[in-house]
């Protein structure tokens, strides 16, 4: 086994270039672990650890650029209050050690439909950033995903960034495992609220370390932890995203993983939602949400999933928890907006 260690991302480019075949690593939590068990040799290892331009990050025009190489203990510790939904996704991800190794390029490039992260990215509308000797390419992570651990990036391409609007409204995540911790999710579900931005292009955000975190009571499903209140909201003037034109106002985003061949949208559901919100005026009220709005929310997001029996669990039982997280995530985010105080320029 051949084993390449670029030392700038020029270099590793061009090492991908003459090597298609070959393997990047930077963490190793997916790689080394297929190659103990034998599941893959690959012929040429492309060790990305030393490549300085992956392990950064940069916010401008209201988005971040996330390079790959960012590991998971980073995002929740620095960018917690941008993509909350993210941090609260890497914070189920392993053990401190794996989060201290392991990244969100490597989840993308693994293409695992129980990776944790996908599902936030998909529900923020994410583009991944593909780079080879031609330039860079954008990829929505709607495209990205084209079968079980299978990606649209091309032989040559490296995974550099991925490029995440800064959070419009709240985020949830919520995943449901056979234990309570360092465990293969059985379904997973993220959730984004759009609210209308009022009195110009100021965006909502979670109050600075505020945002909830993922916890596991006795039979395994988790939830959010609701921030402090009195921290008060803030505003960041800004337009644009970093990976193009965030998502549009009075919309709702979604996420499903492991219930699928790839992570996957609820779309219906997402258009049910952000209909019922905007034909009741609850945007601008922060009103309750009706039961029947939360229940429907719930049927809807089961029915999008495609799900297979498995070791972790039926089909059957994935569609049921899965309406239960979209039930559980919607309340949770919505209850966050109602402490808020609603849309800016509400309340």
């Amino acid at each position: 086994m051949e084993f390449l260690q670029p030392r700038s991302l020029a270099e590793a480019i061009a090492a991908k270039a003459e090597h298609p075949a070959a393997v990047p690593i930077a963490g190793g939590t997916d790689v080394m672990v297929e190659i103990n068990f034998d599941v893959r040799r690959p012929e040429v290892l492309l060790d990305l650890n030393r490549v300085s331009e992956l392990a950064s990050w940069s916010r401008s025009d209201g988005g971040v650029r996330l390079g790959a190489g960012v590991t998971y203990t980073r995002l929740i510790d620095e960018l917690g209050d941008l993509l909350p939904g993210l941090a609260m996704a890497a914070r189920t991800v392993g053990s401190p050690q794996i989060r201290n190794r392991g990244t969100v390029g490597g989840n993308l490039g693994a293409a695992s439909p129980a990776g944790d992260c996908h599902p936030v990215l998909l529900a923020a509308g994410a583009t991944v950033e593909a780079t080879s000797a031609r330039g860079p390419r954008l990829i929505p992570a709607t495209e990205f995903f084209t079968g079980p651990k299978r990606n649209a990036l091309a032989a040559d391409e490296l995974i550099t960034a991925v490029l995440i609007p800064v959070a419009a409204g709240p985020q949830q995540f919520a995943k449901i495992g056979t234990r309570n911790a360092m465990v293969i999710a059985v379904c997973a579900f993220a959730l984004e609220l759009r609210p209308p931005r009022q009195g110009g292009p100021g965006r909502w955000l979670s109050p600075k370390g505020g945002l909830g975190g993922w916890v596991s009571p006795k039979g395994g499903l988790g939830g959010w932890v609701p921030p402090e209140r009195g921290r008060g909201r803030e505003r960041e003037r800004a337009a644009g995203g970093s990976g193009g034109s965030p998502p549009r106002a009075n919309t709702v985003g979604t996420g499903i993983g492991s219930a699928g061949p790839t992570p996957l949208r609820a779309e219906a559901a997402e258009e049910f939602l952000a209909g019922a919100l905007a034909e009741a005026g609850l945007w601008d009220s922060a009103g309750p949400l009706p039961d029947q709005v939360v229940q429907r929310f719930g049927e809807l997001a089961a029915a999008a999933a495609r799900p297979i029996d498995d070791v972790r669990g039926t089909a059957a039982y994935r569609r049921h928890a899965l309406a239960v997280l979209a039930r559980r995530t919607l309340t949770w985010a919505w209850d966050w907006y109602r402490a808020e105080g609603g849309a800016p320029g509400c309340g």
